[in-house]
């Protein structure tokens, strides 16, 4: 058995319907499961893929999370096949997710700031948002800043927006 998750990269924005794509196969029953959760709640469902007879085929599923008590920004997307033996997942892949409604009520989408010299987060969210002290919205939805003091010109900061 194998799964390649193509669609959902590390660390996308997601609204409340995910979609999760890709290929799997590789079993005679070719039954997949996936789970969205973040520690404190879940999603989870189950998808066919490849032809039933060992083969590959693509996979396509939405998600739709609007009803889940998520508590937290970062949600782990996982795609799994279960043990006959067992139930344990296999072949599990796991793919970091960041829940924009979770950072804005309401999201719907996100604009690319590219930062130009001078300006801090507390200056973008000012202009985004209406008020510097939301700057923590840009850091949550921006993973890879890991001091928000340091942020250089031409850096692209995602700005959620609902």
């Amino acid at each position: 058995m194998s799964i390649n998750v193509q669609q959902l990269q590390r660390c996308d924005i997601v609204s409340n319907s995910i979609m999760i794509a890709g290929t799997a196969g590789g079993a005679f029953e070719a039954n997949f499961n996936y789970r969205i959760s973040e520690g404190h709640d879940e999603v989870d469902g189950n998808f066919m893929a490849g032809d039933g007879i060992g083969g590959h085929g693509q996979f396509q599923v939405v998600a739709d999370v609007a009803s889940a008590a998520f508590k937290h920004v970062v949600a782990y997307v996982e795609v799994f096949h279960e043990s006959p033996k067992d139930g344990s997942p296999r072949d599990l892949v796991v793919v970091p997710v960041i829940l924009g409604a979770e950072i804005v009520p309401g999201y719907t989408n996100y604009l690319e700031h590219e930062v130009e010299s001078g300006e801090t987060l507390w200056g973008i969210a000012q202009q985004h948002y209406g008020n510097g002290n939301l700057y923590h919205r840009l850091l949550a939805a921006n993973p890879d800043i890991t001091n928000p003091n340091l942020i250089h010109a031409g850096d692209i900061i995602r700005v959620l927006r609902a």
